[in-house]
């Protein structure tokens, strides 16, 4: 029966270093990375990192990325801004709603 398809140095090459690219990837980085970041027209504040492992609550959201992290990098580049959050749990928290209204007079 003949061959059909003619394998070549190339087609090898190709194979393997999908399959070493692959072996690294598994052995060099994570599963997930959760990364908070404000953006706009003007420019993204700094990247925000959450340590592997770490669930983020309305208390973690509130206390750690909000407060000491984007609220104050955002500020840094403009008074003027919109602030937009997506539905997560932490962000339409009781807790965190009240942050945003009362000491960073963010929501009416």
């Amino acid at each position: 029966m003949p061959q059909l398809y003619n394998i070549t140095s190339d087609d090898i090459f190709l194979k393997y270093s999908l399959k070493m690219m692959t072996q690294y990837r598994r052995l060099t980085f994570s599963r997930t990375v959760t990364v908070s970041v404000g953006i706009s027209a003007m420019g993204r504040t700094d990247l925000h990192f959450v340590d592997p492992g770490v669930k983020i609550n309305c208390k973690y959201y509130r206390d750690l990325l909000l407060t000491q992290n984007l609220l104050p990098d955002i500020r840094q580049q403009s008074d003027y801004f919109i602030f937009q959050q997506d539905g997560v749990p932490a962000h339409r928290a009781k807790e965190t709603v009240e942050l945003l209204k009362t000491v960073h007079n963010l929501m009416t």
